[in-house]
């Protein structure tokens, strides 16, 4: 997937491995994860400990050279992988577009090198380099909501066809362009951006409680997937609902899609179940649960595990279960985009409380993610996606693949790659992602923060 000479991994490449049709772009976060998969693979022997020094030193000195926003220190969204230019036209090639600085894809990118700099000690100096020019103070919004939320990014140019917000949070350097939303939501991937602000000490605690466990049980949230249920706690001075949604008798946490990756991606980096016990470590072990069961028990797919991933139809799709997201028109599980509606308990009737699920779409990433909770179901299920459903080709399962009709994207995601990596690294490597991010200095900043929450996720 990877460049020889820049050392960038492509976004994507179509099935052959030896003659691999590259996507021609790539982000911050592929990046970051083609250098955490490099320290596992050094970990597990795959390569030479001096190969993986050669590979990372290689991607960190094209990173430092490439063009980005310099006073934050932060890249811009899209790349070419074979030359490291930004790119001024969508990865589809149709249109011009104004480049990006994204909050979640610089905070993931910052994550690898926090990996890196205690993983791979001789290209610390270079990790250093990059990680202490960025300032995730940028995007910290203490006007948002009581506590401040994080933004989803900015423009260092205005874009001509998109409404901002032209400021500066950190205070350094020309005013930017901010897109007008913030992450509000607690069980999201985006969480990842605070955790780095709050490791790096740029962003303030309350962030954390400021975004929403659930949104309010009141009428005036009722557009949302089913009624919370919760106690309101005082953390930081901050009023936190702790709302939770029921699925097949459980109460947990939603995501907003109701799908592993939002959920359990962060995960890889800060050891939530070990640090939050009364949170993340009820919460995260029922996320899987209901992955499980959804696609077991209750759609009777014969198989689990849904993520976003590649569309088995062609291009790309979100996928979850969808009664443990928030999102009302809902993640499937299934090719035909079959939506669970139950209702908003007191406030609206529901449109499909009990539907007929149809051909379900599994992605690979989604199991190896859920395999620190659940590892024997987890190696049982890859092994039949691999053995019954044949979704594995010469550079380990396919992205993703329909359960009944036997359908399959053909094509491996850089992202969806380094999950599995990040996941298999911790695993079987003693937590290795996680030791190599979670410094003494990391852990003081983060754990006592997270560690202070109880959700009221548990059985119903």
């Amino acid at each position: 997937m990877t460049d020889e000479r820049t050392g960038l991994p492509a976004d994507n490449i179509g099935d052959s491995v030896t003659n691999p049709a590259r996507s021609n772009y790539t982000s911050p976060t592929n990046i970051g994860g083609y250098l955490w998969s490099t320290v596992v693979a050094r970990h597990l022997g795959i390569i030479s400990p001096q190969e993986s020094l050669r590979r990372i030193t290689q991607t960190l000195t094209t990173m430092r050279d490439a063009v980005h926003h310099v006073p934050s220190g932060m890249y811009f969204n899209w790349y070419d992988e074979a030359t490291g230019a930004v790119r001024y036209v969508d990865p589809d090639g149709t249109r011009p577009i104004t480049p990006f600085v994204s909050s979640v894809d610089n905070a993931w990118f910052a994550c690898a090198l926090m990996v890196v700099r205690n993983a791979e000690p001789r290209a610390r100096a270079l990790a250093d380099l990059l990680l202490n020019r960025m300032n995730f103070k940028y995007y910290y919004n203490p006007a948002a909501r009581s506590g401040g939320l994080m933004r989803g990014g900015f423009f260092e140019t205005p874009p001509p066809d998109e409404a901002t917000d032209k400021g500066n949070h950190a205070g350094v350097g020309p005013d930017v362009y901010y897109r007008k939303f913030h992450y509000d939501t607690c069980n999201t991937e985006a969480r990842i951006a605070g955790y780095v602000g709050f490791a790096l000490n740029q962003v303030p605690h309350t962030q954390y409680f400021a975004t929403y466990r659930t949104f309010p049980d009141t009428c005036d949230w009722s557009w949302v997937e089913q009624k919370p249920k919760g106690v309101h706690r005082t953390y930081l001075g901050l009023d936190v609902f702790e709302g939770t949604y029921e699925y097949r008798g459980m109460r947990l946490v939603p995501s907003w899609g109701g799908d592993m990756f939002e959920s359990l991606m962060p995960d890889l980096f800060v050891p939530e179940a070990t640090w939050a016990p009364r949170s993340w470590g009820i919460n995260h072990p029922l996320t899987v649960r209901a992955q499980i069961e959804h696609g077991l028990d209750d759609a009777k797919y014969g198989y689990w595990g849904f993520s976003p991933a590649s569309n088995p139809k062609g291009g790309y799709s979100v996928y979850g279960v969808d009664a443990i997201g928030m999102d009302p028109t809902g993640y499937p599980s299934d090719l035909e985009g079959t939506n669970y509606d139950a209702g908003f308990e007191g406030c609206r009737e529901g449109t499909n409380p009990n539907p007929t699920y149809g051909d379900g779409v599994v992605t690979p990433h989604a199991a190896f993610l859920a395999m620190a909770y659940a590892p024997r179901q987890a190696i049982e299920n890859l092994s039949k996606i691999e053995n019954t459903l044949h979704a594995y080709g010469a550079g380990g399962f396919y992205d993703s693949v329909a359960t009944k009709s036997g359908l399959i994207a053909k094509r491996y995601l850089a992202l969806d790659q380094a999950m599995v990596m990040g996941a298999i690294g911790n695993v079987f490597g003693n937590d290795l992602v996680r030791r190599n991010f979670a410094s003494r200095t990391v852990e003081q900043r983060i754990r006592p923060l997270i560690a202070m929450e109880q959700f009221e996720s548990g059985d119903a």
